[in-house]
């Protein structure tokens, strides 16, 4: 009896055996793919395959450090969050910088939204465009005057209207028309308005999400801002070049997620010897300011500045794509 039993027992075993090996082997006969057996009924198994890893969100900027190698008088940035309002950036964005030609895309905006429904003369409308895309001086003054801008705020004691506006319509909290640094001489001039980065990315939500220039001409700004051009090989003083800085800064996953919207701003200042440089960008996600003074070199063109604001956007991409732009040391004293 004893033999017949083991015998009985052998073959239970390798019968069980086998039975266990034919999953693994059908694995290997079906390319190796990962699959996962479920017990059945009676001790059966059913292949299931692995569940597909969910693919990462696509990128966009959100608040993180940002380390940039800057050596000048004043480097600011700030973030805003377009579906939350929060904004995030450097501990000084509280701090302002002549906001120069950036301010075009308000003095535009704040023309238009006072026509309403109706049509600009074909000559302003071309200054208003060539003021947004080419950064022109001219247009942009006359698109000013136009809006009821005033040059001489001190002669009648009254703030300039413009500016005003956009510190109501936009809450605005750290803008004035002008002030220290600057001389009292530009106190006038709309370029040398003083605004925080905190109050830059509120201005571009303010363009962007219909305030600045009304329900008809919203779109028509921020396709104008959309189509800004000129490097910043080509920049001049008075008009061009704009089409530098943040938009350089961002992956081609992100530009292809819709139009990004942007005006910078720059000036080469004699009375304090630096560059004034600004970049503002937004979509219908974020909207980001970085600014900057530096001291000025023998170059015409601010590219130390229009590296500095890809650099910031580069660092703020999340998911990172890989490392951010390295921004060489300017080639000048330190302050």
């Amino acid at each position: 009896m004893r033999p017949r039993v083991t015998l009985v027992l052998a073959i239970v075993a390798v019968l069980l055996g086998g039975a266990m090996l034919v999953p693994a082997a059908y694995a290997r006969l079906s390319g190796g793919k990962a699959l996962a057996s479920i017990g059945g009924i009676g001790g059966g198994t059913e292949q299931v395959p692995a569940p597909t890893p969910t693919p990462p969100p696509p990128p966009t900027l959100a608040d993180a450090p940002v380390s940039v190698n800057f050596d000048g008088e004043f480097f600011s940035w700030a973030l805003m969050d377009r579906k939350t309002g929060t904004i995030t950036g450097a501990k000084n964005m509280d701090q302002t910088n002549s906001t120069e030609s950036m301010l075009k895309s308000w003095i535009v905006s704040d023309y238009l939204r006072q026509l309403g429904d109706k049509q600009p003369t074909t000559e302003l409308k071309k200054w208003a465009s060539l003021a947004i895309r080419d950064s022109n001086d001219v247009g942009a003054n006359k698109v000013y005057a136009a809006a009821g801008g005033s040059y001489k705020p001190q002669s009648n004691g009254k703030p300039d209207p413009v500016i005003q506006r956009a510190i109501k319509i936009c809450g605005l909290t750290d803008t004035k028309r002008s002030g220290p640094p600057a001389p009292a001489m530009y106190n006038g001039w709309w370029s040398f308005t003083r605004m925080s980065p905190r109050d830059a990315v509120r201005l571009g939500d303010c363009i962007a999400d219909g305030k600045a220039a009304g329900p008809k001409w919203t779109e028509w700004v921020l396709n104008e801002m959309a189509h800004v051009r000129g490097s910043v090989k080509d920049q001049q003083q008075k008009s061009g070049g704009g089409k530098w800085g943040i938009i350089d800064g961002l992956p081609d996953e992100i530009k292809a997620q819709g139009p990004v919207s942007i005006k910078n701003g720059w000036t080469k200042l004699v009375y304090d010897g630096n560059w004034h440089v600004n970049c503002l960008a937004v979509t219908d996600k974020w909207s980001l300011a970085v600014m900057m003074r530096y001291p000025a070199s023998a170059s015409d063109a601010p590219t130390y500045g229009a590296k500095v604001c890809a650099s910031v956007a580069t660092q703020l991409v999340t998911p990172q794509p890989g490392a951010a732009l390295k921004v060489p040391q300017q080639p000048v004293g330190k302050l």
